[in-house]
């Protein structure tokens, strides 16, 4: 059976393919259209299978929030290229998967997967469809869902750190401000009783290693070590932290001043601890002329 351009291009207009595969899968097909998207369809998953090895570490953070901005979502999906994560593509594929997160809240990332879109694809049957079509590997990272009953601060820094607030008191301005600020100065956790005791214990241990080299009295020691460990607490606590729109004042003073507490924060960068292939562009070179 003859293929003709119209089938062709009906093809690539509902599947995105390329010229050469939409026409190979009609002549597998005798010109049916439904089944060479479902023959491409599955021919795609093989492809996405193949890619879930390969490294994603590109990619954006989403944030969406519910009409009375009681409730956001706050979501990563990752990309191998920023080219891949700039497009309209993935744009619509992670705001889907955001939009998803913040109505239906899932329990955990396989719970999303098997989530529907409004399409009526599963998640998880949309990202490899999308992988299969960029030729590139999406996964979904992670996601954190926010409730308050006071204010959400939201901050976005393009589309490669979002930050969300969750304040009691204050007002919405501030939120965000705070939101800002978490996004710039990356604090670990609110304040210093919620830093993680081993992190504490092995900040200390590298404290007392380099007062002891001092060659001081134990007692003077002792003292230099609680000044570096209250020192540490304060540059990786939020409240601790000199605000970053007004360092000679600090979050905690800024918001005791307002009547405002922060309650929690979620914040996302793109990537972060991903183990990134590092290419030297000026060795891929040479090995390329010296292979041809």
């Amino acid at each position: 059976m003859a293929i003709t351009a119209s089938q062709v291009k009906e093809l690539r207009q509902r599947t995105g393919a390329g010229m050469m595969e939409c026409k190979k899968a009609l002549v597998e097909t005798d010109g049916d259209i439904e089944a060479a998207i479902e023959q491409m369809r599955k021919s795609g998953m093989a492809k996405a299978d193949k890619k879930a090895d390969r490294v994603a570490a590109e990619g954006a953070i989403i944030i969406q929030l519910d009409m009375d901005r009681k409730n956001a979502a706050i979501l990563e999906v990752n990309s191998e290229t920023d080219f891949v994560s700039g497009g309209d593509d993935f744009k619509d594929f992670a705001n889907g998967v955001c939009a998803n997160v913040l109505k239906n809240k899932p329990a955990d990332l396989d719970a999303l997967a098997e989530s529907t879109l409004e399409s009526g694809e599963t998640i998880d049957d949309a990202r490899r469809a999308l992988i299969a079509k960029i030729g590139e590997k999406i996964s979904v990272r992670r996601f954190t869902n926010i409730t308050t009953s006071g204010y959400l601060g939201v901050y976005l820094h393009g589309s490669g750190i979002g930050v969300v607030v969750d304040m009691e008191g204050g007002s919405e301005d501030l939120a965000k401000d705070i939101a800002m600020h978490v996004a710039a100065s990356k604090p670990v956790c609110v304040s210093a009783d919620q830093v993680d005791p081993a992190l504490l214990e092995k900040e200390r241990e590298i404290f007392s290693a380099q007062a002891k080299e001092s060659g001081k009295p134990d007692n003077i020691i002792e003292k230099m070590i609680e000044g570096r460990v209250n020192k540490y607490l304060k540059e990786i606590t939020l409240v601790g932290q000199p605000f970053v729109k007004d360092p000679d004042t600090t979050v905690e003073k800024l918001l005791k001043a307002a009547n405002a507490k922060v309650i929690s924060f979620q914040r996302y960068e793109v990537g972060e601890g991903i183990e990134k292939k590092e290419e030297n562009f000026a060795e891929e070179v040479m090995a390329q002329v010296q292979g041809s």
